[in-house]
């Protein structure tokens, strides 16, 4: 089983790009694929109409999407539901966007966690943060859904904790859930002149801890987008992850 996790960015040209990223997903051997930041309906549509190659999909409210959050799949679901994260101070924009979690179970026993957590607009992830304060809350609430999951779980998404984070490490702890790229010192978040060295923000993690799966980022490179320029697809790579036979 091949998924791919990947904030699509919702500012600027977002249709061409979501245009690029779909037409890039049918032609992909991806199974799932779990995308934030996607935030309208129609936007939805114009994915199920370059890539209809995913016959199942998930999303969440109607003109504006809970969570931004949209699920891809070429596999059955049997079930999915849509988890809110409360809404604690600090107060931000984000409110607006009503983050929290897709929880989608497919007919392969697998259950997916699509998840979007507050960013840290201070990019200061000491547990003192008052962002961090935050996102400890909203891992509460992941973790406690977790808890009642039975068979294997794959946790993927924006985060918005670098890897080494404190407040991931509790997540980690609490949950059994182990990072497919534990130790791998990659941003996810593309570099820019006036943030050079980026955290890696976007995170496949997944239980049992003895489940072997290999990964990569993908889309870190300009592409040629249907309309014929040239562009990023998003401010985030893409981690895709792979599954993995014991020997």
């Amino acid at each position: 089983m091949r998924l791919l996790t990947f904030n699509a960015l919702f500012q600027g040209d977002v249709r061409e790009r979501l245009r690029g990223l779909g037409e890039r997903l049918e032609a992909s051997g991806y199974d799932v694929v779990c995308l934030q930041e996607v935030m309208y309906r129609r936007n939805v549509r114009l994915l199920e109409a370059v890539a209809p190659g995913y016959r199942y999909r998930v999303c969440h409210g109607g003109v504006v999407l809970k969570g931004g959050l949209v699920f891809l799949s070429r596999l059955p679901i049997t079930r999915s539901e849509f988890l809110r994260f409360p809404l604690t101070s600090p107060a931000r924009p984000e409110y607006l966007m009503r983050k929290g979690a897709q929880v989608v179970t497919l007919d392969n026993g697998f259950t997916f966690v699509n998840t979007h957590l507050s960013a840290n607009r201070d990019d200061d992830w000491a547990p003192g943060n008052r962002y961090s304060a935050a996102q400890r809350a909203e891992f509460a609430v992941l973790a406690e859904r977790i808890s009642r999951i039975d068979g294997p779980v794959v946790v993927v998404g924006d985060l918005n904790v670098p890897r080494e984070s404190a407040a991931l490490a509790g997540f980690l702890g609490a949950t059994g859930l182990r990072d497919v790229l534990a130790g791998d010192t990659r941003p996810t978040y593309r570099p820019t002149p006036g943030w050079p060295s980026p955290p890696a923000f976007d995170h496949v993690l997944v239980r049992p801890a003895d489940l072997q799966f290999r990964a990569d980022l993908v889309f870190q490179d300009e592409v040629r987008l249907p309309g014929g320029g040239m562009a990023y697809l998003s401010d985030h790579y893409g981690v895709e992850a792979e599954t993995v036979r014991p020997d």
